[in-house]
């Protein structure tokens, strides 16, 4: 009698779905139905509930999914590794279309969406991440190459690399986009010294770097909005 009871429970979301539709459903419902079955103690809504649990400020609910790990996950009793490589996967996919839906419209020419668009693939990074942006001559998005990703730092990517990557593209002009992963979006002195190797090797080959962007901690430096372009040329 008991286990018809929880059986029914756990069927509870499904059922929910079908007559209300996805956007009637809490999120530990939404999830429940994903997760499927739950154990002799627990239905799969209350394992969804405590897998949101673990999710922590700023990012809570559904979007903080995307920042817990899989050993987090895998501590939930209940949820062993397909279950929780499912749940990476839902929130990897939540987060490329969001991206997706982020894109639409982007300008790249305006620093502040641009920022925005990468802000949160990036600023909750434990590793320094940089990003090659190339355009086409309408300025739209040909490709988003990511040049490195680990403790590599900005100083050791060599700007031939970069241009490489952006003649293979055919690129008209380009983007630099990286993360600082202590939060402080400040540009370092190797950082200047980059960019400013890679705007004159690209006046050179007619490929123009449009700005470098750095991400922190929901914060943002533009070399564009800094004028540090005008600086140097003036210098």
């Amino acid at each position: 009698m008991k286990e018809r009871k929880q059986n029914k429970v756990q069927e509870l979301p499904y059922e929910r779905f079908l007559r209300f539709g996805p956007e009637n459903l809490t999120e530990a419902e939404l999830l429940a139905i994903i997760i499927r079955t739950g154990t002799k103690e627990k239905s799969a809504l209350q394992l969804a509930e405590q897998v949101l649990q673990l999710t922590k400020y700023p990012r809570t609910g559904l979007l903080g999914l995307y920042y817990v790990t899989l050993d987090e996950l895998k501590s939930v009793n209940g949820i062993g590794e397909v279950k929780a490589v499912k749940l990476k996967c839902l929130a990897e996919l939540s987060m490329r279309m969001s991206a997706e839906r982020a894109k639409e419209g982007l300008r790249f020419h305006n620093s502040g969406q641009v920022a925005a668009y990468f802000m949160e693939k990036l600023r909750h990074r434990r590793t320094e991440c940089v990003i090659l942006i190339c355009l086409d001559a309408k300025g739209q998005m040909i490709s988003e190459k990511r040049l490195s990703e680990g403790s590599v730092r900005m100083s050791l990517i060599p700007p031939r690399e970069i241009f490489l990557q952006a003649l293979r593209e055919e690129a008209v002009n380009i983007l630099l986009i990286h993360n600082h992963p202590s939060g402080d979006p400040t540009p370092s002195t190797e950082d200047m010294r980059l960019t400013a190797n890679v705007r004159e090797l690209g006046e050179k080959l007619d490929i123009p770097l449009l700005d470098h962007v750095v991400i922190g901690d929901n914060q943002y430096v533009s070399f564009r909005e800094q004028a540090w372009f005008e600086q140097e040329e003036k210098g």
